[in-house]
């Protein structure tokens, strides 16, 4: 499956989906002016992906966010990337999903948000501190 790569702005994340390098990651900011507009193609990017794992073989997954900050309407749209990526898990037997969220070490809101939407999964969360410098 193709990749899809976005480069970050000042008002959104950047996007790398990349199989073939076995790279998922979101980080950055996210407060894009058109929330619906920048999160849909992703979303539908990780459903596409799930449906052509169902034949693969054995897969292991491993999806790092790295946020420094998002907004509620960001919120919304990142649940939505977790219920996809936990469909991924819940739908094909032969896949492991991790997530791993990351979070400044003093950020206790980032990591609090992370608990948050492991509480809404099934998909075992790494949380990992990353310390200020």
């Amino acid at each position: 499956m193709q990749a899809l790569n976005i480069e970050a702005t000042e008002n959104s994340p950047k996007i790398v989906l990349d199989p073939s390098a076995g790279k998922f990651e979101i980080s950055g900011e996210s407060r894009p002016e058109d929330v619906r507009k920048f999160y849909e193609p992703i979303l539908e990017w990780i459903e596409q992906y799930g449906k052509e794992l169902s034949s693969a073989g054995q897969t292991d997954l491993q999806f790092d966010f790295i946020f420094e900050y998002f907004n509620s309407s960001s919120a919304k749209y990142i649940m939505d990337i977790m219920s996809k990526i936990n469909d991924i898990q819940v739908n094909n037997s032969n896949v492991n999903v991790q997530i791993r969220w990351h979070y400044e070490e003093m950020d206790e809101d980032m990591q609090e948000a992370g608990e948050e939407f492991q509480n809404i999964t099934e998909i075992p969360f790494k949380f990992i501190a990353i310390e200020e410098d």
